[in-house]
């Protein structure tokens, strides 16, 4: 029987709405992705034989600034219209530019940069778990979505390798192609709704705003409250280096560590197994054992020694070495999730999601078009493989990125563990729980509140949000 379970919300779909009706909606998108890194690898430098680290973070910076201003309206649509019309939307657009890869070059990267404007799944992934799950199993649910999110980059890279040697890549655009439509079949057929039918009935008709819209307003609310200031803040100085690593390392190990397209599968594939321990098993104890703000400390400190070892090495046993740090680090992600849903309500979950999603969003766009201009100042392009040795730091951007998490830890280090209360709360919630979530980031993100219909309405002064009151959803 599930695990993840409250009452039935909606006939439609197979089932009652459950986790794993998410995981397999970010599992197809994710490992129809992963088949085309090889192939997307050789595609890039072929369009872009100048200056292709630099084109490679322009693409995928607009891709991200597009998600930052797009993200909280599509998290405050979701609270009022359900999350299964926005599953639909947003996996449909970023499964979108995939067929043009052998069709059009330059209309497959056009469309990859300008999908961004719909390419929030994880938002509204992490709102719909928070309406199946209770707060007590969040942590185990977020970990089972963001390890979801690893398994399908395991196999998928060596796959579309293997098939891209042997039969050429337009074999594998087309299993891409195919596997996507899968998603978005399922997504019609299969995924029930989530969204309470007396949420969606109390916020039916009701007027979205354009500070609900607008990105910056919800990063303007997070100073409202000095915990989720803190805990944004956090995110932002760690994600933005992680979103710049992973729109360029794999390019990075092709064309200046010399990895050829099966090793850089291989790779993936290690990392993503380290990565799916580290997210499960792992986690779970840390959480346990350590408590929330430690576990995230703990993380960012992994992440610090990655960044800087990618940015020293200069030999393949290296990048082998730092990946496994890499995949310890990926515990991040989800501890700061449980940090965050510890504040929202169960009608602004998508609203708090689209906050958390801006600005990894904004991340998105900033840290590959960063990495990128850094590549380019140093001229790693042209630093092929008998010259690395004699730089003493082969990959600056690495280095650089391992300096802001620094200052990420330092900033986690004032998170507090239980929220203090606040002066007044004359606002009923549901009792409040120690809350445990799973990242992604990477990657991270997205909270999620108890159940109304399990627990009677309780006052709690650690439950009082200053953001979410002040919320117009």
């Amino acid at each position: 029987r599930c695990k993840f379970k409250k009452k039935p919300v909606n006939p439609q779909g197979v089932g009652r709405p459950s986790v794993y009706h998410a995981v397999v909606v970010i599992f197809l998108e994710f490992f129809a992705w992963g088949l085309l890194t090889t192939p997307m690898l050789t595609v890039l430098h072929e369009t872009f034989p100048q200056h292709t680290f630099l084109m490679n973070g322009l693409i995928q910076g607009v891709k991200g600034l597009l998600s930052f201003m797009s993200a909280p309206l599509i998290g405050a649509l979701s609270d009022v219209w359900g999350r299964r019309p926005f599953l639909l939307v947003t996996v449909f657009f970023t499964c979108a530019p995939i067929p043009l890869m052998r069709l059009s070059p330059w209309w497959y990267f056009a469309m990859i940069s300008m999908s961004g404007a719909f390419s929030v799944t994880f938002s509204v992934i992490f709102a719909y778990v928070a309406d199946v799950t209770e707060e007590r199993e969040r942590s185990t649910a977020y970990g089972l979505v963001s390890a979801t999110f690893a398994a399908s980059l395991v196999t998928s890279p060596a796959i579309g390798a293997y098939l891209s040697a042997w039969y050429g890549d337009s074999l594998v655009v087309l299993l891409a192609s195919l596997i996507a439509l899968a998603d978005i079949c399922f997504i019609l057929l299969a995924v029930p709704e989530s969204l309470p039918d007396k949420m969606r009935l109390n916020t039916w008709g009701a007027p979205i705003s354009w500070e609900q819209a607008d990105p910056f307003a919800s990063l303007r609310k997070v100073g409202q409250d000095s915990t989720v200031l803190l805990i944004c803040i956090t995110v932002f100085l760690s994600y933005l280096p992680e979103a710049g690593q992973y729109s360029s390392f794999f390019l990075y190990l092709r064309q200046v560590i010399n990895f050829s397209s099966t090793t850089i599968a291989v790779f993936i594939g290690v990392v993503g197994i380290l990565s799916i321990v580290a997210q499960t098993l792992l986690l779970t104890v840390l959480m346990r054992t350590l408590g929330n703000k430690n576990t995230v400390l703990l993380g960012l400190g992994f992440q610090i020694l990655q960044l800087a070892w990618y940015g020293f090495g200069s030999e393949p046993w290296m990048m082998w070495a730092a990946g496994a740090v890499a995949a310890m680090s990926s515990i991040t992600f989800p501890a700061v999730s449980a940090l965050v849903s510890r504040s929202a309500d169960p009608d602004k979950q998508g609203l708090v999601q689209g906050m958390i999603t801006g600005i990894r969003g904004l991340c998105n766009g900033l840290g590959p078009a960063l990495y990128g201009f850094i590549f380019f100042l140093f001229n790693v392009e042209v630093n092929k493989h008998r010259d690395r040795k004699q730089t003493l730091v082969p990959g600056p951007p690495f280095l650089l990125g391992a300096c802001t998490v620094v200052v990420a830890f330092l900033v986690a280090l004032f998170i507090p563990e239980k929220r203090s209360p606040p002066p007044v709360s004359d606002k009923p919630h549901p009792d409040g729980k120690d809350s445990l979530s799973s990242l992604a980031g990477v990657h991270i993100n997205t909270p999620l509140p108890g159940s109304d219909e399990e627990a009677p309405p309780t006052a709690s002064d650690e439950d009082f949000e200053p953001l979410l009151q002040d919320s117009i959803v």
